[in-house]
Formats: structure tokens, sequence, C-alpha cells
């Protein structure tokens, strides 16, 4: 009796150390689970980080790349990390090549959740061009190591999420669909069926991304069956490492998730690349993003290949798209400012006669210091014929001494 407590004792403290020398994240004590607070920009999930016990920086949570991201070599730099190796990888646009250095090895705290012996990709080039769309400085990425081995829950109503421990989510979770999740070069897809206005319903494989800031997108290049709506405008579709992506943007009739409903669904359709030929190959039709998955309850479980989803509180909030036609941006300065990035030509800001660059300094008489971003946005996807009166400032010399100031009012139209 004793020498079989000795060995369950000797194989306990193996499987202890053993967990602790694997590259992963874990929870620190002895917990079946805890609970991780993050900040909600239009549902993207960032979360504060450490670095090598450095003070925390806010990362991105994305379930869409693979690897962990510094953006910034500078601050790697100052951090004393080590380089290993300096790789080149393709932007999301297919034609930018972004170089990077691999750091190995770090350290990386979420409080109660340690990531151990991670590799970190640092950026030669320090991309802050997040902050200026979700107006919070963001300075990387955390991948597909995150939830490698344990079950991830997404709370996106209370910004909270719940890390268990691989054993820690045996249960069948009340009121939540499961739907079997596919993992394929760490990345994970569920299949969905679309309801198009224009064509058929299809099956799709679409790619589950939490740091993408759309609704649905579809690659029209992976499938003959993908129909372009009749209304549909072409826009700005987000931001990536590769620089701005462009495309149409229109809606489909409804996305079914195991029998969850989302109606009316706002769609991507971005303009096929040189990495077209990648996605088809990876055999999906398109992604899911931040604007749907931000309705729901979520549980990712990698460990078992499943994922289960309910409706969140803003599960039947329809579905909005900007109703002024500009886009707003943060200039990357230590103060609160906002500038026009680009106007779509014959919409109410380009009516109104809004410029890209030009600086806003009031929103409907309030000052911009007491607006945030998603703030902004939400304002702008409102309601149609809504008026908005904007205060603006247009520049006039390249070093920004010359000015003129002018007020303008817009009135919102629904475009899609």
């Amino acid at each position: 009796m004793r020498l079989r407590s000795l060995f369950l004792f000797v194989l306990l403290i193996t499987v202890l150390t053993l967990r602790a020398q694997v590259p992963g994240f874990f929870i620190a004590g002895d917990q079946k689970k805890v609970k991780v607070p993050f900040l909600a920009s239009n549902s993207l999930i960032l979360l504060p980080v450490s670095i090598n016990d450095n003070p925390p920086l806010y990362f991105l949570l994305d379930t869409g790349v693979r690897a962990n991201i510094l953006f910034s070599k500078s601050m790697g730099d100052s951090m004393g990390l080590t380089y290993s190796r300096r790789i080149g990888m393709v932007g999301a646009d297919g034609s930018t090549t972004v170089w990077a250095r691999v750091s190995p090895t770090n350290s990386l705290g979420l409080g109660e959740v340690e990531g151990r012996f991670q590799n970190l990709l640092v950026l030669e080039e320090d991309f802050l061009e997040l902050e200026s769309v979700i107006g919070i400085p963001v300075f990387g990425i955390l991948g597909h190591e995150f939830f490698k081995y344990n079950a991830v829950k997404i709370d996106y109503d209370q910004a909270l999420l719940t890390f268990y421990q691989p054993e820690g989510l045996a249960w069948k979770s009340p009121f939540y669909r499961r739907l079997p999740l596919q993992l394929e070069d760490g990345k994970a897809y569920v299949n969905v069926k679309v309801h198009q206005m224009e064509g058929t319903t299809i099956q799709a494989k679409v790619l589950v991304d939490t740091g993408a800031n759309h609704g649905l997108l579809l690659n029209k290049e992976t499938s003959a069956e993908i129909k372009l709506p009749k209304q549909r405008i072409e826009t700005q579709l987000g931001q990536s490492l590769g620089g701005v992506l462009y495309g149409e943007l229109g809606r489909v009739k409804r996305l079914s998730m195991r029998g969850l409903f989302f109606q009316q669904v706002i769609t991507s359709y971005p303009e096929p690349s040189t990495i077209s030929a990648l996605i088809q190959a990876s055999g999906r039709q398109g992604s899911l993003g931040a604007e749907v998955l931000g309705k729901t309850k979520l549980i990712l479980d990698y460990p078992r290949n499943r994922v289960y989803v309910k409706p969140g509180a803003t599960f039947y909030h329809p579905f909005e798209f900007d109703m002024s036609g500009m886009v707003v941006k943060k200039r990357l300065t230590k103060e609160k400012r906002w500038y026009i990035g680009d106007v779509r030509e014959g919409s109410p800001a380009h009516l109104a006669g809004i410029l890209p660059f030009d600086e806003i300094l009031r929103i409907d008489s309030a000052p911009i210091l007491i607006w945030e971003l998603e703030q902004l946005v939400k304002l702008l996807r409102s309601e149609p014929d809504r008026i908005v009166e904007l205060d603006l400032r247009r520049y006039t010399s390249l070093d920004s001494t010359e000015y003129i100031d002018l007020k303008v009012r817009l009135q919102l139209k629904k475009q899609i």
C-alpha cells in the first residue's frame, strides 16, 4: 500500500513538473478556473499582458492568428528581449512583407494565468495602426497558444474571460449549443449556413476570428455559390498588418450556427489578393468576426475540438453600419485627437464637404475630450436621418501651423 501511495505521489510530481516545462498558458495555482477581466472595444478583446515581469501592455486576443506578436522592436529592446532569428511574414493584403525577430521562451503574465516559454514575433517596424482604429493603445496580439491546452469562456456582456484547467470543463453547459471545432495550423474553424440575399443557401467553413472587427466575411473567389447582394457599397473593410483592406460591403439574409439565427448580418466581401490561393487551399469560405461573436456567450474548447455558443444580451440588436460615410481615426499622440481617415464618395460626409485629414474638435457641441472612439462609432451607426453637427479644423500648411475652423451638419443615411 505504501509503495502504491509512493508511486502515485511520484507520478503526480512528474506530471506537474512536465506541465511546468511545457510551452503554453496555465493557471498559476490549483484552481479549476480563474476569471480574467478584459477591456472591450467594439467587441474586440484587449488583455493587459506583462512580458517577463515588465509593466503590462494591452494585447488583442485573436483566434485568427497562430503566433504571439509584439508590435514594436524598440519596446522589445527596452524590455531586454533576446532574438534568435529574423523572418518575413506576408501581410493580410497579400502584397506586403512584414519583417519580425523571433524572441524565444518569454513569460507572459495575465494575473493568475501564466504563459510559459512563449515565443514572440517582434515586428521590426513599429506597428501602432490598431490604436488609430480602436482608440486605445494596443501593443501586440495573443494567438493560438492562449487556447491550446485550456477551454476559455468569453462573456462579452460582462467583459470577462473564464480560463479553465485542462480538466476543468467536463460538464455539459446548459442552454449552450455545441458545434464541432476544426483546428488546422493553429486556427479554429466551424461550419455555418449562410442564407444569401441574391443566391442560394450555402454551407460555409469559416474561421473563428475574435481579432477581426467585421461580422461575417466571405471570400467570393472560394466558391461560385457566393453571390454579391444587389445593395452594397465599396469601402474600407479594416486594418491589418499589411495595411488597409478594401472591398465591398452588403448583407446576408441569415446566418445559422446550429439553429442559432443571426438576421440581416453585415457581410464583407474583400477583393481577391495574392493570398487567395492560400485561402482556397485551406478549404474555408470566410470568417466570423467580433461583430457576430460579440452578440454571444462563447466557450472555445480547443483540447476537445468543440465550441459552445448561446445568445448574449445584444443578440437581438440589429447589425448596423456607419451611416456617415467617413472613417474616424485617432492620432497617435498622448492627447485625445480624432481625425477623418477616409470619406466615401456620395456619402453624407462627402455631401457635407468633409475631407480626409480634417480634425474633429467638437461633436454636437460637446468637446472631443469627453468622447471615446467606441461612442463615436455608435453615434454614427445610431439612426437614419439623425443630424450630427461637427466642429472641424482643416490644416492648410504642411507643418499644421495654418488652418481654418468650420462647422458642418450631416444627416445620417442608411447605406446598406
